[in-house]
Order: C-alpha cells, then structure tokens, then sequence
C-alpha cells in the first residue's frame, strides 16, 4: 500500500487529508482517535502521531488537550482597516457569537490607563474581561477599561452582548482605533480560556478606540486564537 517515495508519516498525512475531504468532514468535526486511525491504515500510533502534527502545522487540525483532534475552521480574515465590534463581524459571517463575561469590576485606574484615557486617579473605570466566542467555540480574549463617567449605567447584563451597540445606542458616534500588533507566546492562563495546546505564537492587540470629536473612550487588550484568525490589509503604492 505504501512505498519509499515520501516517509511513512507524510504518506499518512495526505491519506488521512483525503479521507476527510472524501467524508465530507466540516470544520470542528473529530477525527477518530490515534488508536483507531493507526488500525485503520496498518501503522503504528508514533506514525500516526507524526502525520497528525503535521496536518495540525498545516492548519488542516487542530488539537485540544484532553479532547481530541479537530477539523480546523477557516480562519477568520480579519480586516485590520475596518473598525467594527466581534458581535458586528461574526453576525455578518453568519456565525453565532456569545461573550462570556470573565471579570466586570468598578476599579481605580493605573497609571497606564490613566495616560490612555486622559483621566486622573480621582476618576474611576469599568475593568471587564470577556472570552468572545462565535458558535461556542472561543476566539479571543478581551480585557477593556472604559471611565464610569461616560458609561454611568454599564452592567454584565450589557457587556454580555455588544458593547459598540450599547455605545452607540447612548448616541455616541465611535470614529477610529489606534493600535499595535505584538506576537507573543501564550501563557498557561491564554492556553486553558482559550484552549490552545502547545507554544503557538498568538496575535496580541494594545489598542485605544475614540470619538467623532477625539476623546478616547475606551483601552482595550485582545488575544486572538492564532488558529482561528488571519489578519489582512491592502497596500497602496502611491
């Protein structure tokens, strides 16, 4: 069945990416167990492991510690250009999004975000840490500070769904972001939330967001799933 052109593992791997293309498997689907997939193609379980590592380098799987071994979504192509809510770009992919609301506390500023948001330590902020998902399964983590005096009436029940919708809603018009890109490798706190298995390196995003007339509103943390995201843009040669 198999020969010496390619080794053994590499032979597996594209045997087992047709198999999955001939089941008609979608994205988040299993795949059957090392055990399993080592009787079915005659092998051991260290060739199976070795084909699988690949697939998942590949972006074909992915892999959650204690689960099992996955389909991998298509990435979302996230335009780094358009300023727009997680809530507002899933629902335009059709992908249902939910937030659960880690940590929401009424806090003293640091002096980080006293700097960023133009306010004294006598101001106080919301603090609130969302894992952001789209059709139960995580994307990102977000943490956000936003000052108590422009958002008096902010609660869980609020942030649980989108927060640019509650904002705009109080009339406010939001204009832009400013933001880095840092790649950073995930500690073991961004592994569990965001189930993540292994040192893949993550996209981490230090942005602060402002309105129509310039005042900065919001300062926002995120992690995204390196899995699940890919960031695009367009250059222009003047």
């Amino acid at each position: 069945m198999w020969n010496n052109s390619l080794p053994l593992y590499r032979q597996i791997a594209n045997k087992i990416r047709e198999d999955i293309m001939l089941a008609k498997l979608s994205k988040g689907d299993a795949i059957p167990a090392e055990a399993k997939l080592a009787k079915t193609y005659g092998v051991s379980r260290v060739t199976i492991r070795q084909a699988l590592k690949l697939l998942i380098e590949e972006g074909l799987l992915y892999s959650v510690q204690g689960s099992g071994t996955y389909v991998s979504h298509n990435k979302i192509e996230h335009n780094i250009l358009k300023l727009q809510g997680f809530t507002e770009e899933m629902e335009k992919l059709q992908n249902n999004p939910t937030n659960e609301v880690l940590e929401f506390k009424l806090t003293d500023p640091t002096d980080e975000v006293q700097k960023i948001l133009n306010i004294t330590t006598k101001d106080k902020v919301y603090y609130m840490k969302r894992l952001r998902f789209a059709d139960e399964e995580p994307y990102l983590l977000e943490e956000s500070f936003l000052p108590v005096e422009l958002f008096p009436d902010l609660s869980i029940d609020i942030i649980k769904k989108s927060k640019y919708d509650y904002i705009e809603n109080k009339g406010y018009v939001i204009n832009r972001r400013y933001g880095e890109l840092i790649p950073m490798l995930p500690n073991e706190e961004l592994k569990t939330i965001l189930q993540l298995d292994g040192d893949e390196p993550l996209l981490f995003l230090k942005a602060f967001t402002v309105f129509k007339d310039g005042q900065v509103f919001e300062y926002s943390k995120v992690y995204y799933h390196p899995k699940k995201y890919a960031f695009k843009f367009v250059s222009l040669k003047e």
